[in-house]
This record gives structure tokens, C-alpha cells and sequence, in this order.
């Protein structure tokens, strides 16, 4: 245990750097383009520091210090609890692109493509390598149907203008994961996502309400839960 908390550490200030760019980059409002320069100085902004001030001009960018190490951290933590070291390799790639995709939809509510189908993209590459070299090619079949279902649900709210198309997208990718370990873990996933948000929600609402502020505004959004449901979900069923 010790091993591996201290390997998360390393992971977390070796990968956040280039996490926090990303988070940078594509944490902006869907009408702008890319922030790939400091805004105040001009420079290539590719990796930032833990304090998530620019090399350059120190201008604060991005989440506060050390609150994208700490989560890269954790993230890699929870990866290498697995039960078998499969599912902490695709957990260590849900936590890459993941890590970044929560920060940013917490930020401007959106979950950009480039993150979402590379996310996507990498666990479905992964599962087809470990399912076919596992001797389990039907498992592929389960996990493109989860993925299929999980993207038909995601985009009824979608069409009707309650989320975002990125949200599909994520669907898509989490659902192939959560079909390696089953229809209980896909539902086990969807479960804890929903509540986890709810719960936040309900947290959201009685902080305004407390501090008098208004209410309404105040969207939820639910990438970092569909996030960390599926990592939930995962964790209960691998070994």
C-alpha cells in the first residue's frame, strides 16, 4: 500500500504538469478557440506548474494550485488497487484524459472532442488488445453493446437540449469499460454517476441557499461523475 501511494505521488507530479496545460487549453467557452498561449504574455503554454502559474509571466491559469496533482494523484491511487493488472491499465488511461475532461467541465461545462473520442479511442483499443489476447473475444461484443446503449442514453437529453453532445461521447467510451465487467457494473456505473450528481447538486442548492445567492444558474455538470461512477463501479467488480 505504501508502494503504491508513493507511486501515485510520482505519477501525479510527473503527468499533471501536461494535465493542467491541457486543462488550459481546452477549458474555454465553446465560441472561442483553443487557449494554446498565455493570454497575458503570449507563451506556448504546453506543461505548468503545480501553483498553475504561467513559466513566463506567472499569471494564475487554470484550477487552483496543486488541486490537479492531488486528483492525478487519487486517480492513480484508486488505478492501482486493482484486483488484476489489466483494469489498472485501462484505469491509469481512464485517469489520464479523464482527469483533464473533469477539470474542464467543471470549469465551462463542456467536454470537448479531442479529449472525449481519444478517451474513447485508447479504451477501446485497450479492451480489444487485453479481451483477444485473454482469450475472451465475446466480452467485445458485450462491451460494444453496453458502449451502444450508454450512447442512446446519453443522447435522448442530448436531442432534447439538456446536455451536451461531448456527453454522448463519454458515454460511449465509459459504457465499452463498464461492459468487460458486465451489465451490473454498466448499471452499477450509471447508478453512482446519477447519484453522486444528484448529491452534489443538493449540496450546490444548500450552499446558495445559505449564502442567499441565486439559484438558478447553477448547472451541475456531469462529466466528473460519470468520471468517478465508473471508476466506482469498476473497483467493485474487477477480480
Amino acid at each position: 500500500m505504501i508502494a503504491i501511494v508513493l507511486g501515485a505521488v510520482l505519477a501525479g507530479l510527473l503527468v499533471a504538469p501536461a494535465l493542467r496545460g491541457l486543462v488550459v487549453r481546452y477549458a474555454v467557452p465553446e465560441e472561442q478557440p483553443w487557449c494554446l498561449a498565455c493570454p497575458a504574455c503570449g507563451r506556448a503554454l504546453r506543461g505548468l506548474p503545480p501553483t498553475g502559474g504561467c513559466p513566463g509571466c506567472r499569471t494564475g491559469l487554470g484550477p487552483g494550485p496543486w488541486r490537479v496533482e492531488a486528483v492525478t494523484a487519487a486517480a492513480a491511487a484508486a488505478a492501482l488497487t486493482a484486483a488484476h493488472p489489466a483494469d489498472a491499465v485501462l484505469l491509469l488511461w481512464l485517469a489520464g484524459p479523464g482527469v483533464v475532461l473533469g477539470f474542464t467541465d467543471a470549469r465551462v461545462h463542456r467536454l470537448p472532442y479531442p479529449l472525449t473520442w481519444t478517451l474513447a479511442a485508447g479504451l477501446a483499443l485497450l479492451l480489444t488488445v487485453l479481451e483477444l489476447v485473454g482469450g475472451s473475444p465475446w466480452t467485445l461484443l458485450r462491451c460494444l453493446l453496453v458502449a451502444l446503449v450508454a450512447g442512446v442514453l446519453f443522447e435522448v437529453p442530448v436531442q432534447l437540449g439538456r446536455m451536451g453532445p461531448g456527453d454522448t461521447v463519454l458515454a460511449l467510451g465509459l459504457g465499452a469499460l463498464l461492459g468487460r465487467y458486465g451489465w451490473s457494473a454498466a448499471l452499477a456505473g450509471l447508478a453512482a454517476s446519477v447519484l453522486l450528481a444528484g448529491l452534489w447538486s443538493v449540496g450546490v442548492l444548500l450552499v446558495a441557499l445559505v449564502r442567499r445567492r441565486p439559484v438558478r444558474g447553477r448547472e451541475v455538470p456531469l462529466g466528473p461523475f460519470m468520471l468517478l461512477g465508473t471508476l466506482v463501479a469498476v473497483l467493485g467488480h474487477s477480480g
